[in-house]
């Protein structure tokens, strides 16, 4: 096995854009011609030509596109991705075959014809991003059942072959990467594509083949974002809502219950009943006024119960009148027995028209 590294001072191989041809794992210029039962995971296309034969048998596990404006487009950004591909500077010159070889990332250059016999092994050294791209001058030729191994966190979305002229696949060969050829593309009985074939100007033709549409992965973004997410909403709406709930409604309904039956006396604790106390606290207050004096009586009476305890009661006791009550403030018994016999009973304001004799 010969290892070839680029020269020191190489430039960086970068991905070439593939627009809107990225969704597709065979485009021809021409037509493209298939035999037996090929599958072909992505699109499936053709512009300027219209001729597709061939699917029956073979599946498509895609959209088949024959010179309509999405083809169209597919071929003006494959022209743009071939010109990216030939202009990279190169690193180092491969020998006529590259069998055997083990290559890192960089940009290879063959002058002429490339053949390919055994394995070419491609090292991303641990990167997930790293890119090769191969600038053939003429034609690409594999041998049977000669393949592209990939190691070391190598992605076949990241392998780009630029040929000259044409590329042939030999018989049960397993090719990786994204053929961008001038001319055309064949790939014999049993050969098989990890990556995309696409040909500019001339047909494809399949026999019995497996191409699958490579795309780089993506576990990085999608780690981070489950796990800001998920941690950030559950965090915030558990701990608002129930401290809310647990604090502010139990101790304020806490004093209404106290407050409405006993005229004051400490109360207003979470473990209080919310229903007793509003239940008890309003009827005691209304009936009592009520039944017992009758008209402005029962005003005052009203306002005697509703306003013991403060908060809340005293607002649905009544607003004029009562005796027996505190200051009401909103915090449950804060001023209890000590001053409802001195005064006659300040409601929600401590003087002013909320005072009646009776």
């Amino acid at each position: 096995m010969v290892a070839v590294s680029p020269s020191p001072a190489y430039a960086i191989a970068t991905p070439v854009p593939l627009g809107t041809a990225d969704s597709f794992a065979v485009l021809a210029g021409e037509s493209v011609t298939n035999t037996g039962p090929t599958v072909i995971t992505g699109d499936l296309g053709v512009s300027p030509g219209t001729a597709i034969s061939g699917f029956p048998p073979g599946l498509v596990n895609g959209v088949q596109h024959s010179a309509d404006a999405v083809a169209l487009q597919a071929k003006s950004d494959l022209v743009v991705a071939y010109n990216n591909a030939a202009g990279q500077a190169t690193d180092a010159a491969l020998p006529p075959d590259a069998g055997g070889l083990t290559l890192v990332p960089g940009v290879y250059t063959a002058s002429s014809t490339l053949g390919l016999t055994g394995t070419l092994t491609l090292d991303a050294e641990g990167d997930p991003n790293a890119v090769w791209v191969f600038q053939v001058g003429s034609g690409l030729t594999t041998a049977s059942a000669s393949r592209v191994n990939l190691i070391n966190g190598a992605q076949p979305c990241n392998v780009f072959w630029q040929i000259g002229s044409s590329a042939t696949l030999g018989t049960d060969s397993t090719f990786i990467g994204n053929i961008l050829a001038l001319t055309s593309i064949s790939a014999t009985t049993g050969a098989t594509i990890e990556g995309r074939a696409l040909a500019r100007n001339g047909s494809v033709t399949l026999d019995n083949n497996r191409i699958t549409r490579s795309t780089c992965s993506g576990g990085t973004t999608s780690g981070t974002t489950t796990g800001t997410t998920t941690g950030t909403t559950t965090g915030t709406t558990t701990g608002t809502t129930t401290g809310t709930t647990g604090g502010v409604l139990g101790g304020v309904l806490g004093g209404v219950l106290t407050g409405g039956t006993t005229g004051g006396t400490p109360g207003g604790s979470t473990t209080t009943g919310t229903t007793t106390g509003n239940t008890v606290g309003n009827t005691s207050g209304n009936i009592a006024g009520n039944t017992t004096g009758g008209g402005k009586g029962g005003v005052t009476g009203g306002h005697s119960g509703g306003h013991t305890g403060g908060g809340k009661g005293g607002g649905t006791g009544g607003h004029s009148g009562g005796h027996d009550g505190g200051y009401g403030d909103g915090r449950p018994g804060d001023h209890g027995p000590g001053h409802g016999e001195e005064h006659g009973g300040y409601g929600d304001k401590p003087e002013g028209a909320g005072h009646h004799e009776g």
